[in-house]
């Protein structure tokens, strides 16, 4: 049957299953090691495979990207809802920033990555972003109600910002407390 009878996708075969873990994972140890602009035909090689397989089950690189980080996007959804209930809700929302910026660290480049798909809804990494916005506006809102945060902030910028800190301190890893003093700045700016 083709893909248009609206039958349910066949599952993968074992070794296509098998294929596509290998490359998740040979991807994320690449891309923490190396960093997000790490060579697609290095990770398939790396995981044992040509790079038309790496490309049949990931088409871009912001495909690829966004598998990797499926499963931290679903931590940092998880800790939004958790901040949901905090007693103030602007230093909740400060703290998700951070995670989201602590996150961002783990892989050199994901930051730029991440800004420059940020106005892309075809963007494969829409998938993670757009949950994303989503809770950082849960928490926004609730911060906005209590009186904490400026009518004007939009968690669209608060995003683009909190990814232009973690690129800042990528690109200032001997300055380990840059990430702190530039969103202890945004959380006195979002005061107004």
């Amino acid at each position: 049957m083709d893909g248009n009878t609206g039958s349910p996708p066949r599952p993968r075969r074992a070794d296509a299953r098998r294929n596509h873990d290998r490359l998740l994972a040979t991807a994320r140890t690449a891309f923490a090691e190396h960093g997000t602009d790490t060579s697609l035909e290095d990770v398939a090689r790396r995981a044992g495979v040509g790079i038309g397989t790496l490309y049949r089950h990931f088409p871009t690189r912001h495909a690829l990207l966004s598998a990797v980080f499926q499963s931290e996007v679903e931590i940092l959804l998880a800790r939004s809802r958790e901040l949901l209930d905090a007693e103030q809700p602007c230093t909740a929302l400060i703290e998700w920033l951070r995670a989201i910026i602590t996150h961002a660290g783990l892989y050199r480049g994901l930051a730029r990555a991440l800004m420059s798909a940020s106005g892309d809804a075809s963007s494969a990494l829409a998938r993670c972003s757009e949950p994303m916005r989503e809770a950082g506006d849960a928490l926004l809102v609730r911060a906005r109600e209590a009186g904490s945060v400026r009518a004007d902030v939009t968690i669209a910028d608060l995003m683009q910002l909190t990814n232009a800190i973690a690129l800042a301190a990528e690109q200032s890893p001997d300055d380990p407390e840059l990430a702190d003093r530039l969103l202890a700045l945004t959380y006195r700016g979002l005061k107004g």
